[in-house]
């Protein structure tokens, strides 16, 4: 899973498992930069969300890791940056899809549903599924 440019953050309720994503990445020798390296109690999600959406539509390479408390509101806030194509995940195959399909750059996830071990799972698969390249879906890109 040799993948750099990973733009990571997390609000508060979503920075343990964000930490721990964080920690697995770094011992597989993945370039992680962390936007919000420091636990700030009752910060707002939707400020993490387009700052990191922000760093990801500038790096056609890049892909982003949300993590806040149900996903949803990380995804929104980072689908407001032009560029930036934000899913909520759930499934190890929904993320191969969004990845396939939709070419998505920006994985959300919940902190208060998501257990470490399936967390991982869903970013392995977000950071080595190719895009697909069958013309529709270039086309609806």
């Amino acid at each position: 899973m040799k993948q750099s440019n990973i733009v990571i953050g997390a609000d508060h309720a979503g920075f343990a498992l964000k930490e721990k994503i964080k920690q697995a990445l770094v011992s597989e020798q993945v370039g992680v930069h962390d936007l919000t390296p420091v636990f700030v109690d009752g910060d707002d999600y939707p400020k993490v969300g387009y700052d990191v959406a922000r760093a990801v539509s500038t790096n056609p390479k890049a892909r982003g890791i949300l993590v806040c408390g149900s996903g949803v509101g990380m995804a929104i806030a980072a689908n407001r940056v032009k560029g930036a194509r934000a899913f909520d995940a759930h499934s190890v195959d929904e993320v191969k899809l969004a990845r396939e399909h939709n070419d998505a750059n920006i994985i959300a996830l919940s902190g208060w549903k998501m257990k470490n071990t399936e967390a991982l799972k869903m970013i392995e698969a977000f950071l080595t599924t190719p895009f697909s390249k069958v013309a529709r879906h270039k086309r609806r890109v």
